[in-house]
């Protein structure tokens, strides 16, 4: 029997100019797109990183209004940028992003590098961030590729195996780069609805993104819609659920935590988490992780505090980071007169403006106000 012959792969001549027509029609209004600042495009791009667009505007807004400039933030106070990060997760991002910023200052005179070796080396920015501030923000032909656009070259193209791969990894970067220089429209790079656009290559790579978040979904995609429909060889194929391959994930790790809230006379006991760990500088109630959800919260108030202490449960939730899941179990207990609770400070029941918590911490507070 004769080997099925493959189909010709599109070109991206012809992909290129559907892609920014597409765009252009169907670009959502964003608050970053109203500006071509690279500082404003590079906080957004981080952002971004493992967190949807409707998270992440208010986000911005706050930020860009607190921290409108490099120099703003490289000089701001350490609490200062971890509490406008506050519930955004992924704290590691904003530290790099603050160092970054100092990078700036000392080595390209507060001035946002142009060139695209120069962002790619800045602290925190990697091949696909570079990238997208490059195009973004100074047109320049810099391929990107992230989940969203992986998704719309992977089916497009018929590209099997796992993207995550050096192989199929390396194909993806290189047809992502023959699409951002075949870009040769002419196309206007301001809308009248007061978005901007550096250009045309700023065009392509948002619009592949923009494909791949809006219409090009994992699930059930909206391929009556795409601008790529005619030359989708995974659509042609019917394959379209079979692509992007991937690797089957491993079971995450279940971790379980006891976490006291301590109070006494309307106040109750936070402290900061050190440096080196995670979450660093970020405050918290005291907690425990205990490996076993049968372990006694007496047990956990004499390992944390050195007594026992009268304690009731009040929540009991789950939460998620990277691989890990967590079963967060918090109890109110009353202090003793005479407890020694260590390094820390006790204030009032309600989430200070002054110190930045991580996501599970604020869901307490909001539960101590309920």
């Amino acid at each position: 029997m004769a080997a099925t012959k493959r189909k010709a792969p599109p070109s991206p001549t012809r992909l290129a100019p559907q892609i920014i027509k597409w765009f252009c029609a169907n670009a959502r209004d964003l608050p970053w797109r109203h500006t071509l600042d690279p500082y404003a495009v590079w906080v957004s791009e981080i952002m971004l990183q493992q967190t949807q667009v409707r998270t992440v505007i208010p986000f911005w807004n706050r930020w860009m209004k607190r921290l409108p400039t490099i120099a703003k933030l490289a000089n701001a106070r350490e609490p200062t940028i971890l509490k406008l990060w506050e519930g955004l997760g992924y704290y590691s991002r904003v530290r790099n992003l603050q160092k970054a910023a100092r990078q700036i200052q000392e080595g390209h005179q507060g001035a946002f590098p142009t060139n695209p070796l120069d962002i790619k080396a800045l602290i925190g920015v990697g091949r696909y961030t570079g990238g997208a501030i490059s195009s973004i923000a100074f047109d320049l032909p810099e391929p990107i590729l992230d989940g969203n656009v992986i998704r719309v070259l992977t089916r497009v193209f018929d590209i099997v195996g796992d993207p995550k791969s050096k192989v199929v990894n390396e194909r993806l970067w290189d047809q992502a780069g023959e699409l951002v220089v075949s870009t040769k429209m002419g196309v206007s790079a301001s809308r009248a609805d007061s978005m901007v656009f550096a250009g045309e290559r700023s065009l392509l790579n948002q619009g592949m993104m923009e494909l791949g978040a809006t219409v090009c979904l994992p699930s059930n995609p909206d391929c009556g819609t795409c601008p790529l429909r005619r030359d989708c060889i995974a659509r042609k194929e019917d394959r379209i659920e079979q692509l992007p391959e991937s690797k089957k994930r491993p079971p995450p790790t279940l971790r379980t935590f006891i976490t006291i809230v301590l109070h006494r006379d309307g106040e109750v006991f936070i402290r900061q988490r050190p440096k080196g760990s995670i979450n660093a500088g970020f405050w918290e109630f005291p907690s425990l992780e205990t490996g076993d959800r049968k372990t006694s919260v007496t047990a956990v108030c004499r390992k944390l505090f050195g007594t026992d202490a009268a304690a009731v449960q009040i929540d009991r939730f789950k939460h998620s980071i990277t691989r890990y899941r967590y079963e967060q179990i918090v109890y109110l207990a009353e202090a003793p007169p005479d407890l020694d609770c260590g390094h820390g400070e006790w204030i009032a029941a309600s989430l200070p403006r002054d110190k930045p918590f991580y996501s599970p911490q604020i869901r307490i507070f909001k539960k101590l106000a309920s």
